[in-house]
C-alpha cells in the first residue's frame, strides 16, 4: 500500500514544489530563467573579450617582431616611436583583460526573500537584459574591430578607447541596478 504514495501525482508535486522553495529555488519561474540568462550571457561576453584581446596579443607580437627587432651594435636602441606603439596595444590589450575580468566577476542578482520585497525581481532581471543585450552588442563590435592588422588597430585606437570607455559605462549602469 506504501508503494501507492510513488504514484499520487498531487501528493509527489507538492513535496516538490515544497522542496524547490525550501532550496530558494524553482526552475520554472522566468526569474529563474532570467537569472540563468544572466550568467550564460555575461560567459559569452567575457570569450568575445577574450577573443578580442586575443586579436591585440597577436597584433602586438607581430609589430614587436616587425618593429622591434633585437638590438644590435649599430642599434642598440629601439626605435621611440615604435616602442610606444607597442606601448598603445599593450595598453589596448590591458584595458580589454581588465573589462573581461569585470564582467566575468559581476555578481548574479540574489534571490532572497528581501530582495523580492523591496524590489521588483522580475523588473530588475529585465533591466539587466537591457545591459546585457547592450554588452553583447558592444563586445562584438569590438571583437570584429581588433580582427584587423595592427597598423589599423594604432590607427583607431581612439576608437577602441572609446568602445571600452562605453563598456565600462554599460558595465556602472548595471552594477547600479543591482
Amino acid at each position: 500500500m506504501s508503494g501507492t504514495n510513488f504514484y499520487d501525482m498531487d501528493r509527489l508535486e507538492r513535496i516538490a514544489i515544497n522542496l524547490f522553495y525550501g532550496w530558494g529555488y524553482n526552475f520554472y519561474r522566468l526569474e529563474n530563467q532570467l537569472r540563468a540568462d544572466d550568467l550564460l550571457v555575461r560567459s559569452h561576453v567575457g570569450a568575445q573579450l577574450g577573443n578580442a584581446r586575443n586579436n591585440v596579443e597577436t597584433a602586438l607580437s607581430n609589430y614587436r617582431h616587425t618593429f622591434l627587432p633585437t638590438p644590435t651594435r649599430e642599434n642598440p636602441l629601439p626605435d621611440p616611436t615604435a616602442v610606444a606603439h607597442a606601448r598603445t596595444l599593450e595598453e589596448l590589450s590591458a584595458g580589454i583583460g581588465q573589462l573581461e575580468g569585470a564582467i566575468r566577476a559581476l555578481p548574479a542578482p540574489e534571490n532572497d526573500r528581501m530582495t523580492q520585497r523591496y524590489r521588483g525581481e522580475a523588473e530588475t532581471l529585465l533591466h539587466l537584459r537591457e545591459c546585457d543585450t547592450q554588452l553583447v552588442g558592444q563586445a562584438e563590435t569590438l571583437r570584429q574591430l581588433l580582427t584587423r592588422d595592427c597598423h589599423w588597430i594604432l590607427e583607431n585606437a581612439a576608437v577602441v578607447r572609446e568602445g571600452l570607455q562605453l563598456m565600462r559605462r554599460t558595465l556602472e549602469t548595471r552594477q547600479t541596478l543591482l
